[in-house]
């Protein structure tokens, strides 16, 4: 797994906790990990992509231990984007057991993402 992004949050907080995983580490950073982990299909052309980095930010460091948050950018990475027949940027997909068991297309405030999450978790 790469190193966690650094983002700034709202009121110029800065937090890190969202890593990026690739093609090639998903299997072992995702489908591998022990509890539920949620995966930001991403891409620097995408402006609600970036609307929603705080927020996910905020999410990975506050849900730590019971939430694992990762991020895979889909124009280095389409394998793993074709595989789960990703289409839309931002998709947020909670995997559990390698399994995906959620998704949600588009960003999303963080009260109604936490809300959305809470049958995951």
């Amino acid at each position: 797994m790469t190193q966690a992004a650094t983002v700034q949050a709202a009121g110029g907080t800065v937090v890190t906790g969202v890593a990026s995983v690739t093609d090639e580490s998903f299997a072992a950073e995702v489908l591998g990990a022990e509890g539920p982990v949620l995966v930001k299909f991403t891409a620097d052309w995408c402006p609600p992509c970036r609307m929603v980095a705080p927020v996910l930010a905020e999410i990975a460091v506050e849900l730590a231990g019971r939430l694992k948050v990762v991020q895979l950018d889909v124009d280095t990475n389409p394998r793993t984007q074709a595989a789960y027949a990703v289409l839309s940027m931002p998709t947020l997909m909670v995997f559990r057991d390698g399994e995906p068991v959620k998704s949600m297309v588009g960003a999303r405030a963080r009260a109604r993402l936490l809300r959305e999450l809470a049958d995951v978790l």
